[in-house]
């Protein structure tokens, strides 16, 4: 039976073998520069949003605290 099979199935050669393996090393290659770009453009998203919540931050510190009124607070 083995010798049927040896027939059907060829040995592996090894320019096969190189071949797989510069495939399989670029196709991991190009998965790792589409994650650090993905990393780099979710990055850049995140700064922006901050920043956009830092200066409606500040805005809303110059705002008047109308809540202040409702509360009732007392300086002394």
């Amino acid at each position: 039976m083995s010798h049927e099979l040896r027939r059907i199935i060829p040995a592996p050669q090894p320019e096969i073998a190189d071949t797989f393996a510069a495939y399989q090393a670029t196709s991991q290659f190009y998965r790792e520069v589409q994650s650090r770009e993905a990393l780099n453009t979710y990055c850049k998203w995140y700064y922006a949003i901050a920043e956009r919540h830092r200066q409606e931050l500040q805005q809303m510190r110059g705002e008047l605290n109308i809540m202040r009124w409702f509360r009732r607070e007392r300086r002394s």
